[in-house]
């Protein structure tokens, strides 16, 4: 018996669906939860009445495609190309995939040598849009190798463009990485990436729904997403437009209650469109690694504090500072001039005068004050409050 309760016959029925099924198909999902894998793939082998929901039209398709299943090639297919399947409730699965109930996968085919449930455990999807532009590419690389070097996982869909941008990221930093194809995991798909798919073979892991051999399609790739959202505790998207399929990836996130973030780009741009308005509808903003992290990790991973430069102005006390300010940018003011100013009396003026005299800021100036050149050069480091 396998880990999941089921036997190898068992394990060649979930095999054989991953054929016969498309992924995602929840009705095909609630055959299964209710009738149990072996009773699913056996009616579709012996034929008869549809089960519950198909029409016989949907049916007689699912049914030629049964007849030209072989789970047995495909699990030889599997091992020549270094790949096993793994089902639910095998030690390896990743439990957080229950929660796409009827859409669960039937199972995964998986290449690399580390433990997909384990790796899964401490993951973070960084997704976005193919055509993306140097800063898209540029902050996916960076967001994707600081979690690489902090010990997160990074998760993508190995296309063009961000995909390609993350995995790279976190290749470069040799950390994690993992690939969730839409299609057979023997089979590298952009034809482009296939060195970055056999890299990430090496370093991390590929995996998919569909058994060797099968290639692409555009339902697919959006049936994809949904595993990659599940998998992760969090999806991050850099650039998307407004039909942008990573845009699916973070609502199904949301969906299903994992942490979803978004890297703003510029507001004229139709590439960030999709991000700013994910951004408007509850996702997070983050702009790198440490922020990401505060979200998807342990109690106490926070981010730095994000601040300006210390000027020596700033350490001076309340009332010190508000006599400073009191006094005019050029010439001398008299006490009672700068504690009309400052909201004080004079004796407080003139005390705090004496202070910031011994610190360099102000000097005497006949029976006036005024700002030493100290002042003037701390405060245009400043910068305008504007």
């Amino acid at each position: 018996m396998s880990a999941g309760g089921e036997d190898r016959e068992g394990l060649l029925d979930r095999v054989f669906l991953t054929r016969v099924v498309e992924p995602g198909d929840e009705r095909a999902g609630r055959w299964v939860r209710e009738h149990g894998v072996r009773e699913v793939a056996r009616r579709l082998r012996e034929g008869g009445p549809p089960l519950p929901g198909a029409s016989e039209r949907r049916w007689a398709g699912l049914r030629a495609r049964a007849e030209g299943a072989e789970p047995d090639r495909d699990l030889a297919l599997a091992r020549a190309a270094g790949a096993r399947f793994v089902a639910p409730g095998q030690a390896e699965w990743p439990g957080q995939l229950d929660d796409l109930g009827d859409a669960r996968p039937l199972g995964l085919w998986v290449r690399g040598r580390p433990s997909l449930r384990m790796w899964a455990l401490r993951s973070v999807a960084v997704v976005g849009a193919r055509a993306c532009t140097e800063y898209g590419a540029h902050m996916a690389a960076t967001l994707a190798a600081g979690l690489a070097e902090r010990g997160w996982v990074v998760v993508s869909g190995g296309a063009y463009g961000v995909d390609g941008a993350a995995h790279r990221g976190a290749l470069g930093a040799r950390g994690a990485t993992a690939a969730v194809l839409a299609c057979g995991v023997d089979r590298p798909y952009p034809r482009g990436h296939t060195e970055l798919i056999r890299r990430i073979t090496e370093q991390g892991l590929v995996l998919g729904e569909l058994p060797p051999g099968e290639h692409p399609t555009p339902s697919r790739f959006v049936l994809r997403n949904r595993v990659i959202a599940a998998l992760t505790r969090g999806t991050v998207v850099v650039e998307a437009a407004h039909r942008s399929g990573s845009l699916v990836t973070a609502r199904a996130a949301q969906r299903l209650g994992r942490h979803t973030m978004g890297v703003p780009g510029p507001a004229t741009s139709a590439r960030s469109a999709g991000v700013h308005e994910l951004l408007r509808g509850g996702a997070v903003l983050v702009t790198d690694a440490a922020e990401v992290v505060e979200l998807v990790g342990a109690m106490g991973e926070l981010a730095p504090v994000r601040r300006g430069p210390v000027l020596p102005t700033d350490l001076l006390e309340t009332r010190a500072r508000q006599v400073l300010a009191a006094l005019p940018g050029d010439g001398a003011a008299r006490p009672a001039e700068v504690a009309r100013r400052a909201q004080t009396t004079q004796d407080d003026a003139i005390a705090k005068l004496y202070e910031l005299r011994a610190l360099g800021y102000v000097e005497r100036h006949d029976d006036g004050w005024r700002l030493t050149r100290q002042a003037m050069i701390s405060g245009r480091t400043g910068g305008s409050p504007c």
